[in-house]
């Protein structure tokens, strides 16, 4: 007998018929042969209607009592959906968060899951009942009610499968699938019927609302199958998966998003020597502020630009950080710009297929659309645009990559492996990376590599041009010439000129510079070898301090960083060759990740 975790969000238990519907869902289930386990949000509005009766009362509401008061709504929703299931003949029985034993660290109104208690739940499922399950709430270790934050319920129902060993985890919302973008800018996206982790957790933290972060990542760590549904018809949905089971042959990309409310941040004729980088952001992280996009290029003259870009609502608190980061490490002058907007295309596909980004600037170009930042990953590239031209470029590159046709084919059911051979592989870390012998929670960060490439070289175009179509020329010319690009990184323009670099495979470098020597317009130079450090891990997004950790660690050896990009798994800088497999040992030492 499986087990099947569902979770019904607050517009799927709404009302009496909803909740009466999502019994039935939950009922056909278990006569199925499966034990069932669900997971509700509170009804509708009810988060927002207690939070606007806490700010009736005070301005300042205490974090703890907040959580007191929140908790309420899933105590309602389970309560409710207990009765509808023993109304249809089945037994049930309904949880909080405490009464199964669901401990979390004591930050309220944004605490992590440590540990969750399987025995009662065990229990009950045993004896026949469907098992309902409060989300977003749990318990610390002196019994205050905690919440989870945003996404809490998804990230309840997907550490439930992943501590009960279940087939697959249900989550049932008001949409019908994981789209190719978002439907509302674009009509013609497409519902994807299987995603990678990584993509998801790509695409989640660039403004696709579907999932949250967390429980992706969560999902990741454990091997927990996610089937995102509609609670209103029975049409398959999007299966987010593992790699290997989620890769389409010949698809460079997957989906395309946008992330409109973004702040950039740059700092001018900045150091260029061991430990600035690393000033610059440990600043920063004291401020408890996410940092999104990291670009750094290469250094002119002994200096070097670094941007950065943040939610635009934390633009007051970030520009003060920088500025005493700035005044901290010499560097000249802080700019900013509160009108910009991120747009990205994400794809597994991207580790093998040429051209990639030549396609995505190409399309920008074509629409009069200028660059301001580039950054790269592995399977990511994400650009920064002025804010109101950004739906314009969404439409402009998914029609490029033919998202609309890519995902209208139809294919057979998926169908998840056994949950017997999904091991709990990894082991969590402290949030800084350190062995340590703090109690370890399900949540915490996981760093699964740390990795040296010595087989790149870099290539630099100075004082080039920031107008459209500029990016599209030179990387169209290395296409054509047969080059495989991996790093790109393009800072924003001063005075109508920027640089753009990018790294190569070594013996590539030379047709690379030559390919490109028409366009340029400035100095070119070749680092004929660079050395190109890698940490990537599970909870980069939502555990702050990664790239500080990093940046610190190479400080402490006076290695020197070149280049920086960063994704939501992985954080990538370039340092001279020389230093690579020092900067190697001293990563891995810092993160406690072996050679093996």
């Amino acid at each position: 007998m499986s087990l099947l975790v569902q979770k019904f969000g607050g517009t799927s238990v709404a009302d009496s018929d909803k909740i009466l519907a999502a019994a039935r869902r939950a009922i056909q289930a278990h006569q199925r042969g499966d034990q069932v386990l669900v997971v509700v949000s509170a009804r509708g509005h009810t988060t927002d209607e207690l939070v606007a009766l806490a700010r009736e009362i005070t301005d300042r509401p205490p974090a703890r009592e907040m959580d007191m008061l929140l908790s309420t709504g899933e105590q309602v929703s389970v309560a409710l959906m207990a009765m509808a299931i023993e109304r249809l003949g089945v037994p049930a029985i309904s949880f909080t968060g405490a009464q199964i034993g669901l401990t979390t660290d004591s930050y309220h109104t944004k605490a992590r899951i440590r540990n969750i208690s399987t025995d009662r739940m065990k229990s009950a499922l045993d004896d026949g009942k469907i098992v309902i399950v409060a989300g977003f709430q749990g318990v610390d270790e002196n019994y205050n009610i905690t919440t989870l934050g945003r996404g809490g319920s998804d990230t309840t129902a997907v550490a439930l499968a992943a501590v009960l060993g279940a087939a697959a985890c249900e989550i049932y919302t008001d949409v019908d699938g994981v789209y190719t973008t978002d439907p509302r800018i674009v009509p013609e996206a497409r519902k994807i019927d299987r995603i990678s982790y990584d993509e998801m957790l790509e695409l989640a933290s660039l403004g696709a609302g579907v999932m949250h972060s967390r429980s992706i990542e969560f999902a990741k760590k454990y091997g927990v199958p996610i089937h995102v549904r509609s609670s209103f018809s029975d049409a398959p949905g999007t299966w987010i998966v593992a790699a290997d089971d989620a890769r389409r042959l010949g698809v460079a990309v997957t989906g395309a998003a946008l992330a409109k409310d973004e702040a950039r941040i740059t700092m001018v004729a900045v150091p260029d020597r061991p430990g600035v980088v690393h000033t610059i952001f440990h600043t920063i992280a004291k401020a408890n502020i996410v940092v999104d996009m990291i670009v750094q290029n290469v250094s002119v003259k002994g200096a070097a630009e670094i941007s950065f870009t943040v939610a635009k609502a934390d633009l007051p608190d970030v520009l003060t950080a920088a500025e005493a980061a700035a005044k901290a490490v010499g560097a000249s002058t802080v700019m900013h710009d509160s009108d910009v907007a991120k747009v990205s295309v994400v794809g597994l596909g991207m580790r093998t297929h040429t051209g990639v980004a030549t396609t995505m600037f190409e399309a920008l170009a074509k629409e009069g659309i200028n660059i301001q930042m580039i950054t790269t990953s592995e399977i990511k590239i994400s650009v920064l645009v002025d804010r109101a031209k950004a739906a314009a470029a969404l439409r402009a590159v998914h029609k490029a990559y033919l998202l609309d046709e890519v995902h209208a084919e139809v294919h057979a059911p998926f169908v998840p492996s056994s949950a017997a051979n999904r091991a709990m592989k990894l082991v969590p870390l402290a949030d800084d990376g350190a062995t340590d012998t703090r109690p370890r929670g399900m949540e915490d960060l996981v760093i699964a590599g740390v990795d040296l490439d010595e087989t790149q070289a870099g290539v630099s175009l100075f004082g080039v041009p920031d107008e459209p179509g500029y990016a599209a020329k030179v990387f169209r010319a290395i296409a054509d010439a047969g080059v495989f690009v991996d790093m790109i990184v393009q800072n924003v323009s001063l005075e109508g000129n920027t640089d753009l670099s990018f790294t190569v495979p070594r013996e590539s470098a030379d047709r690379a510079a030559a390919a490109v020597e028409p366009l340029a317009r400035g100095r070119i130079a070749i680092e004929p070898a660079l050395a190109k450090l890698a940490v990537s891990g599970v909870g980069m997004r939502t555990h702050t301090g990664v790239a500080t950790a990093m940046f610190g660690a190479l400080a402490e050896r006076s290695i020197n960083i070149k280049l920086i990009n960063t994704s939501e798994v992985r954080i990538n800088v370039g340092a001279d060759i020389a230093s690579g497999q020092i900067a190697l040992e001293c990563l891995r030492r810092v993160f406690a990740v072996n050679g093996d």
